[in-house]
């Protein structure tokens, strides 16, 4: 009987698990639009990718999943970018769309 419980609880946790980064993988993807629309990127693929998973600690000192995507954006419409999106539980943590070059002025003295 305990072994049984234990591999329906294993089973519960893991359908929770999937359940719950799918969830917060679309938010993560929902970010990211935003993100690239507001500095006028082009979001590629339409799609973020795990890069890692974690614990870790929220501002009220709960344990949560920390999870890392990766993303692919263009700039100029003919090269390929990466960023990146860290989320807590479901909270946007850090959107990085890394440095790019801009010219406002083509002169320097």
């Amino acid at each position: 009987m305990t072994l049984e419980l234990f591999g329906l609880a294993l089973f519960g946790a893991l359908a929770w698990l999937w359940y719950d980064s799918v969830h917060v993988r679309e938010l993560g993807l929902r970010a990211a639009r935003r993100a690239c629309e507001a500095e006028d990127l082009q979001l590629l693929d339409d799609t973020v990718a795990i890069a890692s998973l974690s614990l870790a600690r929220d501002d009220e000192g709960r344990l949560r999943l920390r999870r890392a995507y990766g993303f692919d954006f263009s700039d100029t419409g003919n090269n390929r970018r990466r960023g990146s999106i860290v989320m807590l539980g479901e909270d946007v943590l850090v959107i990085n769309t890394g440095l790019r070059l801009v010219s406002s002025s083509p002169t320097l003295h």
